[in-house]
């Protein structure tokens, strides 16, 4: 079996949801009687539609997941053994400079992309 990340690390705005937390949407946010999301205007926070199946397969791969910050220094995994998924081409080239497979995402995250991101992971971890 292909070698997997230790840790899956998401941006969040326009990579797990189509908006900017800190200018799109208004705090608090509460969960409806609906199941829905809403923020204090009453808004529907809305998560790209493949994200929560993505979630769900890093979960069912044993892989933890995290929302981008410093992370290395938190987990203790080092930044080779992780995975970075951004729609900023320029975090992804700041943070592979640290030794992360970075993997650009430019419409939402979705299920292709993470095939593809551990396909590249693996690819780089793989023997002579």
């Amino acid at each position: 079996m292909a070698q997997l990340p230790k840790l899956a690390v998401f941006d969040l705005d326009y990579t797990l949801w189509p908006f900017w937390v800190d200018t799109h949407v208004d705090p608090p946010f509460h969960k409806s009687s609906d199941g829905s999301v809403r923020d204090s205007q009453g808004r529907t926070i809305r998560l790209y539609p493949e994200v929560p199946e993505v979630l769900d397969r890093f979960r069912g791969l044993g892989v933890p997941i995290a929302a981008a910050s410093r992370l290395q220094k938190k987990t203790g995994v080092p930044f080779s053994q992780m995975i970075f998924f951004d729609d900023e081409k320029r975090n992804i080239v700041d943070v592979s400079k640290l030794g992360v497979t970075c993997i650009h995402v430019h419409n939402g995250m979705n299920l292709q992309i993470l095939t593809q991101g551990l396909e590249t992971f693996a690819k780089a971890h793989a023997g002579p």
